[in-house]
């Protein structure tokens, strides 16, 4: 469509600018000779307003006018609307490059997950880079849910639907995510699901856990033990950090910040006692090897 509007728009200008104009009138103003006159154009076509289109141009501009709105078209399609699909081009720009079978073939991928509908379109929005992660990080971290993390089908559609960003997850990491909670909280899978656990760093979550742990207001559960009082998940997760420290932490943000340094030097020496004892025993086998005596 792009293309015919620019073939047409050049003619018209060609034709406007040999044409003889009678003396004594001015000239009347010929069609926009510019390049992107076809392209804004075949945008509003879509449903883009003369401002959005705009935007759209302005994004990549020296690609070609196919591949841009083969890109929109393929947003669109998702049900998304024009600002929404511009939104996400804007943050992403780099979508406008990929061919349009690629998006389309990624976005039937996602149906066959289960993600349809809104809960499609609210998982691009919030986090585009579905479109480029590579099929075989996904396929990981797909296996890795289902078979090592036990979620159901239905839980593993809503995992997707409100975190998608678990699949550009590196495998190892997101099952040391996963562990921690299942073991060392004594989280189930079902109140993982419902308390959102993968939207926030794992870092954060650790911080949280470990302070409340200290300060006696989180126990690990013993194991079969189902009734405790420990916070909920959801709630260590998801209040602001102000409403965390008032409400279940009950302390000040001042407290806080103080234990996140030594818990992080903490960490550091722990990391550094264990590469020394590394290299320790790298000595140890070397020394070993040495005393052997040699074959005859």
């Amino acid at each position: 469509m792009a293309g015919r509007l620019l073939r047409g728009c050049g003619r018209a200008a060609a034709v406007a600018r040999w044409a003889p104009v009678p003396r004594g009138l001015p000239a009347a103003p010929g069609p926009c000779p510019r390049r992107g006159c076809g392209e804004a154009a075949g945008l509003r076509a879509m449903g883009f307003s003369e401002e959005q289109a705009r935007r759209l141009l302005g994004l990549r501009p020296r690609l070609g006018p196919r591949r841009r709105e083969a890109a929109a078209a393929q947003l669109l399609l998702l049900g998304l609307s024009a600002e929404d699909a511009l939104g996400l081009l804007e943050r992403s720009p780099a979508l406008l490059e990929l061919p349009a079978e690629r998006l389309q073939g990624r976005a039937g991928e996602l149906r066959r997950l289960g993600l349809d509908g809104g809960q499609l379109q609210r998982a691009v929005r919030r986090c585009p880079q579905l479109f480029t992660v590579p099929r075989k990080r996904m396929a990981a971290a797909l296996r890795l849910l289902r078979e090592r993390c036990l979620f159901t089908a239905e839980q593993l559609r809503e995992v997707l639907g409100t975190c998608p960003a678990v699949l550009l997850e590196e495998p190892r990491r997101l099952h040391h995510h996963f562990q921690y909670v299942y073991f060392r909280m004594g989280v189930q899978q079902k109140e993982m699901v419902k308390a959102r656990l993968f939207r926030m760093p794992f870092a954060e979550l650790r911080n949280r856990h470990i302070f409340l742990e200290r300060r006696g207001l989180y126990q690990t559960p013993h194991k079969g033990q189902t009734q405790t009082s420990n916070p909920r998940l959801k709630d260590i997760l998801q209040l602001p950090e102000k409403d965390f420290l008032a409400s279940l932490a009950r302390s000040t943000p001042e407290e806080y910040e103080v234990f996140k340094k030594l818990l992080a030097r903490e960490e550091e020496e722990e990391e550094e006692e264990e590469e020394d004892r590394d290299a320790l025993y790298a000595e140890e086998d070397l020394d070993s090897e040495e005393s052997k005596p040699a074959r005859e």
